[in-house]
C-alpha cells in the first residue's frame, strides 16, 4: 500500500469530503478518487460507500484508516530518523482558541509560507485537545488561569507560551470609587449579573472562586466566548465579566486592576508525544515560543 493513498483515507476520514482532501494535499478531487479506488483493489475491500453527494468511509474503510494514522507515524519517523536536517516542509493542522489565533498563529503562518502550510480550526481547549487526541489537529494550543489550573496529561508534551493579567470589565459610570484587591473589586460587584464563558469553564471557576473568596455566590447570567459580545453586555449594563487587562477597552467600559491574588491567563502549546520533532511542526512551536 503506497502511503499516499493512506494519507488520503486518513483525510478522508477526517474532513468527509473528497474536495476538501484534495485542497489539503494539493490535488485534484478526481485523483483522490483514484487513488481511494486503487487503495481498495490493494487491500481487497470495500473502504467508501455514497452518503448523499458526499461519501463516507466503511467499516473497513474506519478501520484501515486507524492503522493508517501508525503506519503514517512510523514512515514519519523513519524520515525524521534518516534525515533529522531535513527542511521543514509541510501541512501543521492547528486547533486553537480565538486570541492565539489572531495575537500568534497567523503572523507565524505567515512568517512560514510557501514551505510550512498551517490550516487554523478555532477551538475553545477542551476542543481542541480532543482534536488533538483524535489525531485531527497536530497542534492545540489552549489556556488557563493562575487560580484554576488545567490537570497536566502525561500523552501530551506541552510547552507554555505567554501569559496575561486580566481585569474586571465594567459600565465606566460604575467604576468609580471602587477600590483595593481583587476581593475588594469584585465584592462591589457582589449584586450584579456577571459574564461567563459558553464554551470553556476556566473563566467561570475563576469567578466563583474569588467571589467565593470575597464571600458571595456571583449570579452568572449571560455566557459568551466571544470578548466583543463580552463587552457589548458591559457597555448596555446587562453584566460585568472579565477582560484582558492589555485589551483596548471602549470608552463606555472601565476596567479594574485586579491584583492580590492576580487573575493570570497562560497559554500553551500542546503537542502529542514523540511529535514535536517532525520539522514543520518543530519550526511552528520555535516561532510560537519566540512570539512570548
Amino acid at each position: 500500500m503506497e502511503t499516499r493513498r493512506l494519507q488520503m483515507l486518513v483525510e478522508l476520514a477526517r474532513l468527509g469530503s473528497m474536495r476538501q482532501v484534495a485542497d489539503v494535499l494539493g490535488t485534484t478531487t478526481s485523483s483522490v478518487s483514484q487513488q481511494i479506488a486503487a487503495l481498495a483493489r490493494d487491500t481487497g475491500a470495500t473502504l467508501i460507500e455514497p452518503d448523499g453527494r458526499r461519501v463516507r468511509l466503511t467499516p473497513a474503510g474506519r478501520r484501515l484508516a486507524g492503522h493508517a494514522v501508525t503506519i503514517l507515524e512510523a514512515v514519519d519517523a523513519a524520515r525524521l530518523d534518516l534525515d533529522p536536517a531535513a527542511d521543514p516542509a509541510g501541512t501543521v493542522h492547528v486547533a486553537a482558541f480565538a486570541t492565539a489565533i489572531r495575537r500568534a498563529v497567523l503572523p507565524v503562518a505567515a512568517e512560514l509560507l510557501p514551505d510550512v502550510k498551517i490550516v487554523v480550526g478555532e477551538h475553545q481547549p477542551p476542543e481542541a485537545l480532543a482534536r488533538l487526541a483524535a489525531d485531527a489537529a497536530d497542534l492545540a494550543i489552549t489556556y488557563d488561569y493562575n487560580l484554576a489550573p488545567a490537570e497536566a496529561d502525561w500523552m501530551l508534551d506541552s510547552v507554555p507560551l505567554w501569559s496575561t493579567p486580566w481585569a474586571l470589565g465594567v459600565p465606566a459610570d460604575a467604576a468609580s470609587g471602587v477600590r483595593g484587591d481583587t476581593l475588594a473589586v469584585f465584592g462591589a460587584f457582589r449584586d450584579h449579573d456577571w459574564i461567563g464563558d459558553s464554551r470553556h469553564r476556566g473563566d467561570e471557576d475563576v469567578i466563583r472562586i474569588v467571589a467565593s473568596m470575597a464571600g458571595f455566590e456571583p449570579r452568572i447570567t449571560h455566557r459568551s466566548d466571544n470578548l466583543d459580545v463580552v463587552e457589548d453586555l458591559i457597555a448596555r449594563r446587562m453584566g460585568v465579566g472579565m477582560l484582558p487587562a492589555d485589551r483596548p477597552a471602549p470608552p463606555d467600559i472601565a476596567k479594574l486592576p485586579l491584583a492580590d491574588p492576580d487573575i493570570v491567563l497562560r497559554a500553551y502549546a500542546h503537542t502529542r508525544r514523540g511529535r514535536r520533532a517532525w520539522p514543520p511542526l518543530a519550526l511552528v512551536l520555535d516561532r510560537l515560543a519566540s512570539r512570548r
